[in-house]
């Protein structure tokens, strides 16, 4: 009672200091400012996941690390744009252009350190391994700037449970490892932009790609140590017996062997009556590497993370059309459920809540279709059947719209046309 009566005092004392316009509140890397948190219990952690250094540590590791990059990279390198939402209209908005400009200069260049690209390979990175993406959002009060984006480390946040939509209340709070006041920074839930992966009713956390194949991993690393233990001669398969040797003679042999022939590469001279005898404890063949058992490690790797085996580097039986079958699925289950996370988030979070820009929204524009091919092909279309416009499709890849009145109207429409309508 006297822990959650103090960590209490600390949330209402908190949440009365207001920060500088702009300032950063939350520490960039709380772990390196202290390694264990006093107030916790014994047996106890402060973090809300339970095993966040080994899922970091495992985050380093070649076969994750693939998977990872394969969906963090695609999505921070995609094309993206802010457009005007529908159920508005343009017209309607005050200062639209110039508000869309500022919008999309700011996401440019979050802050003084990062890119568009530094922040989200950050969020990106603790959304696949832990299921929390987390990042700071503080109003400067400058009407060029007006807000200002810091990554936060997703494993230090903790979410309030009896937070009841109030938006004066903190909802969140990063543990810091530190004792008294400085214990917990309160963030309203305004300025906090907290993404789930997985989202569960029995739990307020997500649940990470990397945590579903947390097992698998440490499998996957012990078999490859062994493996390379094994390879490296490290890990002796076979034996010599001499039949009818005496102590002395045995004793004599392997000084012998060790000072003479070991790790010297020359060939050992035996003189004996009887022919010594090679015993192997295996077959002596790549089978002993248990290759097939960490090719379905590898699998199972691919499976938690949503990608065909064939990213990571398991290509057997794979010919043109399936390999472009399984970069196609990859990509739709793998990368367009989480860029969509992202832009829902950037759009609720940021322009609703932040800045009351309800009108905005973030979008990418790479999400329909990997073909560049198919996408152009289609818009054709739809602009030959009237049911895009000019303007429409320019807005659909990102472009700046034409002034001319063409562009408003489809293709197969003419303006006498459309005022007789």
């Amino acid at each position: 009672m006297g822990l959650q009566r103090r960590v209490r005092d600390v949330w209402q004392r908190l949440t009365q200091v207001d920060a500088a316009a702009g300032a950063r509140k939350t520490a960039m890397l709380p772990a390196l400012l202290s390694p264990y948190n006093p107030m916790a219990r014994p047996g106890q952690t402060a973090l809300p996941k339970p095993t966040p250094a080994n899922l970091r540590r495992f985050a380093e590791t070649p076969v994750v690390r693939r998977a990872i990059n394969v969906v963090k990279d695609r999505i921070a390198s995609m094309d993206w744009q802010i457009k005007v939402r529908r159920g508005y209209r343009g017209v309607t908005i005050e200062e639209a252009e110039a508000r869309l400009a500022l919008l999309r200069q700011c996401l440019e260049e979050p802050n003084e350190a990062d890119s568009f690209r530094v922040l989200w390979e950050q969020v990106l990175e603790d959304i696949l391994v832990g299921g929390f993406g987390a990042v700071e959002m503080e109003a400067t009060g400058d009407a060029e700037r007006p807000f200002k984006l810091y990554a936060v480390d997703g494993a230090t946040i903790q979410i309030n449970p009896t937070w009841n939509g109030d938006p004066e209340k903190p909802r969140y709070a990063q543990a810091t490892g530190r004792t008294s006041h400085d214990a917990l920074i309160p963030l309203r839930d305004d300025e906090l932009m907290y993404l789930r992966l997985n989202p569960r009713t029995h739990t307020a956390f997500g649940l990470g790609r990397l945590e579903v194949a947390f097992e698998t991993v440490n499998q996957f690393l012990s078999a490859s140590r062994y493996a390379g233990r094994l390879a490296s001669n490290s890990v002796v398969q076979y034996a010599l017996w001499l039949n009818e040797a005496t102590p002395e003679q045995h004793d004599r042999l392997i000084r012998w062997w060790q000072d003479e022939i070991e790790g010297t590469g020359k060939v050992p001279l035996l003189s004996c009556e009887q022919k010594p005898e090679v015993l192997r404890f295996a077959g002596g063949t790549d089978a002993d590497l248990r290759l097939a058992w960490q090719e379905a490690l590898i699998r199972m790797i691919a499976n938690a993370f949503d990608l065909p085996p064939m990213m990571l580097g398991v290509q057997h039986d794979l010919n043109r059309s399936t390999a472009t079958e399984m970069a196609d699925e990859a990509f739709q289950s793998s990368v367009v459920p989480l860029a969509r996370l992202v832009a829902e988030h950037i759009t609720r979070d940021l322009f609703a809540k932040k800045l009351g820009w309800r009108e905005f929204e973030f979008c990418f524009n790479e999400l329909e279709t990997r073909n560049e091919m198919e996408e152009v092909n289609m818009q054709t279309k739809l602009l030959a059947a009237g049911v895009l416009t000019v303007n429409e499709v320019r807005q659909m890849r990102g472009l700046e719209k034409l002034s001319l009145p063409e562009a408003e109207l489809p293709v197969n429409a003419t303006p006498a046309a459309t005022e007789v309508q």
